[in-house]
Protein backbone atom coordinates (compact mmCIF):
# COMPACT_ATOMS: atom_id res chain seq x y z
CA UNK A 1 0.00 0.00 0.00
CA UNK A 2 1.51 3.22 -0.70
CA UNK A 3 2.20 5.04 2.20
CA UNK A 4 1.93 2.49 4.39
CA UNK A 5 5.55 1.85 5.13
CA UNK A 6 7.69 -1.07 4.57
CA UNK A 7 9.91 -1.71 1.75
CA UNK A 8 8.24 -0.66 -1.59
CA UNK A 9 4.60 -0.12 -2.32
CA UNK A 10 3.45 -3.90 -2.41
CA UNK A 11 4.69 -3.80 1.25
CA UNK A 12 7.17 -6.37 0.12
CA UNK A 13 9.25 -7.63 3.01
CA UNK A 14 6.48 -7.37 5.73
CA UNK A 15 5.36 -10.74 7.78
CA UNK A 16 1.82 -11.70 8.24
CA UNK A 17 2.39 -13.53 11.34
CA UNK A 18 -1.26 -14.79 11.51
CA UNK A 19 -0.63 -17.26 8.05
CA UNK A 20 -0.90 -20.84 9.12
CA UNK A 21 1.10 -22.75 6.88
CA UNK A 22 -0.88 -24.29 3.61
CA UNK A 23 -3.31 -21.66 3.72
CA UNK A 24 -3.73 -18.78 1.69
CA UNK A 25 -6.66 -16.84 3.80
CA UNK A 26 -4.68 -15.86 6.95
CA UNK A 27 -5.73 -18.86 8.56
CA UNK A 28 -9.11 -17.84 8.97
CA UNK A 29 -12.03 -20.68 8.80
CA UNK A 30 -14.09 -21.04 5.70
CA UNK A 31 -17.34 -19.46 6.72
CA UNK A 32 -20.61 -21.74 5.53
CA UNK A 33 -24.11 -20.52 6.04
CA UNK A 34 -26.35 -21.70 8.33
CA UNK A 35 -30.02 -21.82 7.40
CA UNK A 36 -32.02 -18.87 8.55
CA UNK A 37 -34.45 -18.73 11.50
CA UNK A 38 -34.21 -19.13 14.80
CA UNK A 39 -30.79 -21.29 16.04
CA UNK A 40 -30.88 -23.45 19.31
CA UNK A 41 -29.21 -21.49 22.14
CA UNK A 42 -28.65 -18.67 20.07
CA UNK A 43 -31.11 -16.50 22.48
CA UNK A 44 -34.18 -14.07 20.70
CA UNK A 45 -31.70 -11.59 19.30
CA UNK A 46 -31.41 -12.56 15.56
CA UNK A 47 -27.60 -12.81 15.16
CA UNK A 48 -25.37 -13.51 12.23
CA UNK A 49 -26.14 -16.03 9.93
CA UNK A 50 -22.81 -17.01 8.58
CA UNK A 51 -21.21 -19.69 10.65
CA UNK A 52 -18.48 -18.25 12.48
CA UNK A 53 -18.08 -20.59 15.50
CA UNK A 54 -14.47 -20.55 15.16
CA UNK A 55 -14.70 -16.58 15.23
CA UNK A 56 -17.21 -16.27 17.84
CA UNK A 57 -15.15 -18.79 20.51
CA UNK A 58 -11.95 -16.35 19.47
CA UNK A 59 -14.23 -12.83 20.59
CA UNK A 60 -15.21 -14.91 23.67
CA UNK A 61 -12.16 -15.66 24.18
CA UNK A 62 -11.18 -11.77 24.16
CA UNK A 63 -14.00 -11.08 26.30
CA UNK A 64 -12.77 -13.56 29.12
CA UNK A 65 -9.03 -12.43 28.57
CA UNK A 66 -10.12 -8.16 28.98
CA UNK A 67 -12.76 -9.22 32.14
CA UNK A 68 -10.55 -11.23 34.01
CA UNK A 69 -8.07 -8.06 34.15
CA UNK A 70 -11.06 -6.19 35.36
CA UNK A 71 -12.04 -4.18 32.07
CA UNK A 72 -15.41 -2.41 32.30
CA UNK A 73 -18.60 -2.51 29.52
CA UNK A 74 -17.38 -5.60 27.60
CA UNK A 75 -19.23 -5.76 24.42
CA UNK A 76 -19.15 -8.43 21.42
CA UNK A 77 -20.64 -6.93 18.42
CA UNK A 78 -21.63 -9.57 15.82
CA UNK A 79 -20.71 -7.56 12.28
CA UNK A 80 -21.16 -11.04 10.61
CA UNK A 81 -24.14 -9.88 8.09
CA UNK A 82 -22.96 -6.11 7.97
CA UNK A 83 -19.55 -5.89 7.25
CA UNK A 84 -17.25 -8.17 4.77
CA UNK A 85 -14.20 -7.91 6.78
CA UNK A 86 -14.65 -8.96 10.45
CA UNK A 87 -17.18 -11.17 11.76
CA UNK A 88 -17.27 -9.44 15.27
CA UNK A 89 -15.98 -6.45 17.31
CA UNK A 90 -14.91 -6.76 21.07
CA UNK A 91 -15.27 -3.54 23.07
CA UNK A 92 -13.86 -3.33 26.73
CA UNK A 93 -13.13 0.03 28.42
CA UNK A 94 -10.58 0.63 31.03
CA UNK A 95 -10.05 3.11 33.94
CA UNK A 96 -6.38 4.10 33.06
CA UNK A 97 -3.89 4.24 30.45
CA UNK A 98 -2.07 1.57 32.28
CA UNK A 99 -5.04 -0.87 32.57
CA UNK A 100 -5.74 -0.52 29.14
CA UNK A 101 -2.17 -1.37 28.71
CA UNK A 102 -2.56 -4.36 31.00
CA UNK A 103 -6.23 -5.66 29.14
CA UNK A 104 -4.89 -5.03 25.51
CA UNK A 105 -1.59 -7.34 26.52
CA UNK A 106 -3.54 -9.99 28.55
CA UNK A 107 -5.92 -9.84 25.29
CA UNK A 108 -2.81 -11.01 23.09
CA UNK A 109 -1.30 -13.17 25.31
CA UNK A 110 -4.39 -15.79 26.06
CA UNK A 111 -5.20 -15.78 22.10
CA UNK A 112 -1.13 -16.31 21.39
CA UNK A 113 -1.38 -19.55 23.68
CA UNK A 114 -4.35 -20.51 21.48
CA UNK A 115 -1.78 -20.04 18.27
CA UNK A 116 -2.94 -16.67 17.27
CA UNK A 117 -1.25 -13.34 16.70
CA UNK A 118 -2.72 -9.81 15.84
CA UNK A 119 -2.46 -9.18 12.02
CA UNK A 120 -1.80 -5.55 13.22
CA UNK A 121 -1.85 -3.63 16.47
CA UNK A 122 -2.61 0.23 16.98
CA UNK A 123 -2.65 2.91 19.35
CA UNK A 124 -0.91 3.14 22.31
CA UNK A 125 -2.02 3.37 25.65
CA UNK A 126 -1.01 6.92 25.88
CA UNK A 127 -3.52 7.23 23.16
CA UNK A 128 -7.03 6.25 25.09
CA UNK A 129 -7.57 3.62 22.40
CA UNK A 130 -5.80 0.28 21.65
CA UNK A 131 -7.24 -1.82 18.24
CA UNK A 132 -6.03 -5.54 17.95
CA UNK A 133 -7.05 -7.12 14.54
CA UNK A 134 -7.08 -10.80 13.91
CA UNK A 135 -8.86 -10.86 10.52
CA UNK A 136 -12.35 -12.15 11.76
CA UNK A 137 -12.59 -10.50 15.10
CA UNK A 138 -11.40 -6.49 15.74
CA UNK A 139 -10.70 -5.89 19.30
CA UNK A 140 -10.75 -1.51 20.86
CA UNK A 141 -9.79 -1.56 24.17
CA UNK A 142 -10.68 2.38 25.22
CA UNK A 143 -10.37 4.38 28.21
CA UNK A 144 -13.49 5.49 29.34
CA UNK A 145 -13.16 9.33 27.82
CA UNK A 146 -11.97 7.75 24.33
CA UNK A 147 -15.28 5.43 24.25
CA UNK A 148 -17.42 8.01 24.97
CA UNK A 149 -15.86 10.07 21.97
CA UNK A 150 -15.79 7.27 19.40
CA UNK A 151 -19.29 6.07 20.12
CA UNK A 152 -18.90 2.81 18.44
CA UNK A 153 -21.91 1.74 19.72
CA UNK A 154 -24.21 3.94 18.07
CA UNK A 155 -22.05 3.59 15.15
CA UNK A 156 -22.72 0.12 14.83
CA UNK A 157 -26.27 0.03 16.18
CA UNK A 158 -27.77 -1.98 13.32
CA UNK A 159 -25.47 -4.90 14.47
CA UNK A 160 -26.41 -7.32 17.03
CA UNK A 161 -24.67 -7.26 20.27
CA UNK A 162 -24.17 -9.71 23.70
CA UNK A 163 -22.91 -8.06 26.24
CA UNK A 164 -20.53 -9.70 28.89
CA UNK A 165 -20.01 -9.42 32.54
CA UNK A 166 -16.92 -9.46 34.86
CA UNK A 167 -16.68 -12.87 34.59
CA UNK A 168 -16.46 -12.84 30.73
CA UNK A 169 -20.04 -14.55 30.53
CA UNK A 170 -22.26 -13.28 28.21
CA UNK A 171 -25.47 -12.01 30.28
CA UNK A 172 -27.72 -10.33 27.88
CA UNK A 173 -28.10 -11.02 23.83
CA UNK A 174 -29.56 -7.87 21.87
CA UNK A 175 -29.66 -5.94 24.82
CA UNK A 176 -27.05 -2.87 25.43
CA UNK A 177 -26.83 -0.86 28.15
Amino acid sequence: RPGAGGSGATGAGRVRRSLRPGTSNGGRTPRRRRPLGPQPGRGAANLSTVDTFGSRSLANAAARAAADKKARDILVLDLGDLLAITDFFVLASASTQRQLGTVADEIVARLKAQGRMPVRREGEARTGWVLLDYGEIVVHVFTSEQRAFYSLERLWADAPAVTVDGAGEPVAVGQRH
